[in-house]
């Protein structure tokens, strides 16, 4: 876990880099210069186009990650996986691009009465579908080859500085909506190219002497059973888009807008785990491959704890810091409606950082199969709880129902880790940092309030005080041995 932590920080670094150019465009530019309505069509679009993108992958970023192992060689060119693994998205696209202008009537009579706007933006989807494809396979290749910091880079960073380009261009006249979400395509687009570059640059890029001989009818067999299975698992992606589509169907786009805003900061809460589960999932491949639960147990336990370490702190100083990022953001009062479903957002997030690797363990073990329970579970409740909460509660409906969502898939999915493969992410140390979560939040009520004398300074004293002492604490408490290590190490300068 040393190894995987340390990879994962230059990762975890750049995302950092990513949210802090972001917390400016999303808090200033877009609160600024984009109406919530039209925010909110441009998510809903993207969303849909990363709903069907997911399904257009095939399994790729589980598949390949399975099946790598089989193919690696280094002297042979990995025997042309690379050819093997772009058929994919090549094929899915072929297949699911068609079914979405096949589910047309389907999806516009739910949009058309609150929604209407995205109706005349339908087919719009269809190349944002295809760039997102092939641009989550350039990142599933990179990862593979255990290069993550670069396509990390390029989708905080590269990214963030493309939108921003967009949205001063709306802000400023020169783009309308429609090459508002033009813009949104091709920037997408220039990413895509970029990863792919920089993937095969470090993999083998080569497809021409693709060895059949590999691909032996046990594995072949094999290859089509799971992913099968994963395609179908893909389904549990539907659970991260139906609240925003049901939220905009049911309220509309305005709701829909404030809410994306809202699962922005709940995004942040979960930004390190995206670095550890990425850089981890190869350790838990290699060990489901060789059916060493006990190994498999022990980095769900790391993986688990600095997760939820992580996420708690985060999920923390944005709540503590909420009300003052409001009164500083344009029109903060329009999304200010949205807090209470930040926290809950927040929630669900923190039970994805402690428990989502239990997914992995499952999708690359022999009981891969299991995951379509916990799927089927998923998109029952996801539909369930949205339907009876968004007409109760709006926003903060949305957020619970996604919260119930995540509580009771999330146990379900660690039963089955439990008894199939007996891998537990719980230990002490997790009991311990809720103790310093709880500490922290008691400390924030005695810190006094400045936001009447600026609201930078109220953020900036509060941040830094409650950061300063989650550090002694972390050390104090012995949360983390990793990190204790890189205390003492580069703070305390011991072993120097």
């Amino acid at each position: 876990m040393g190894i995987v932590i340390r990879q994962s920080l230059k990762s975890t670094f750049v995302n950092y880099i990513g949210v802090l150019m972001g917390i400016p465009i999303q808090f200033y530019v877009v609160a600024k210069y984009l109406e919530p309505q039209v925010y909110g069509l441009t998510q809903v679009i993207y969303q849909a186009a990363v709903l069907f993108a997911t399904f257009a992958l095939l399994g790729t970023g589980s598949s390949g990650m399975r099946y790598f192992p089989y193919f690696r060689d280094k002297k042979t060119g990995d025997h042309g996986f690379l050819y093997y693994f772009l058929m994919l998205p090549a094929i899915g696209c072929l297949i699911f691009v068609p079914l979405y202008i096949v589910l047309k009537p389907a999806i516009v009579s739910y949009f058309a009465r609150k929604s209407p706007e995205f109706v005349d933006y339908y087919y719009y989807v269809i190349p944002f579908i295809i760039v997102l494809s092939f641009w989550y396979w350039t990142e599933n290749y990179a990862n593979i080859n255990m290069r993550i910091a670069v396509p990390k880079a390029i989708r905080e960073v590269g990214m963030r500085l493309l939108m921003l380009g967009c949205y001063l261009a709306y802000g400023f006249g020169y783009l309308n909506v429609q090459g508002l979400i033009l813009s949104f395509v091709l920037s997408y687009a220039i990413c895509m190219v970029s990863t792919g570059a920089y993937a095969l640059h470090i993999g083998s890029s080569s497809m021409r002497h693709h060895d059949l001989s590999v691909l032996t009818p046990e594995l072949k067999r094999d290859f089509i059973n799971y992913t099968l299975i994963v395609m179908i698992g893909s389904l549990v992606n539907v659970v991260y888009q139906l609240d925003i589509f049901m939220l905009s169907g049911e309220k509309g786009l305005y709701d829909a807008g404030i809410y994306s805003m809202m699962i922005f900061f709940a995004n942040v809460v979960n930004m390190p785990a995206r670095s550890i589960t990425a850089i981890s999932a190869r350790g838990a491949s290699e060990a489901m491959q060789r059916g060493d639960n006990a190994e498999a147990s022990a980095l769900f336990k790391q993986v688990s704890i600095h997760q939820f370490m992580a996420g708690a702190i985060t999920l923390l100083i944005i709540w503590i810091n909420l009300d003052c990022i409001f009164q500083l953001m344009p029109n903060g009062e329009k999304f200010a409606t949205g807090k209470w479903a930040m926290l809950l957002l927040g929630f669900s997030q923190i039970i994805f950082c402690t428990l989502n690797f239990g997914g992995s363990l499952i999708s690359y073990s022999k009981y891969y199969y299991w995951t379509l329970f916990v799927t089927v579970l998923l998109i029952f409740l996801t539909i369930t709880t949205n339907k009876i909460f968004i007409p109760m509660w709006g926003l903060a409906g949305a957020a619970f129902a996604t919260l119930l969502t995540n509580f009771i898939s999330y146990s379900w999915q660690q039963f089955i880790i439990q008894f199939k493969i007996h891998a537990n992410p719980f230990t002490w140390a997790h009991l311990r940092m809720v103790l310093v979560i709880a500490i922290l939040y008691g400390l924030n009520f005695l810190i006094p309030s400045l936001s009447d004398v600026s609201p930078w300074l109220d953020i900036a004293v509060r941040t830094v005080l409650i950061g300063f002492v989650a550090v002694l604490l972390l050390y104090w408490f012995k949360v983390s041995v990793q990190v204790n290590g890189i205390i003492d190490y580069y703070i305390l300068r011991k072993g120097r």
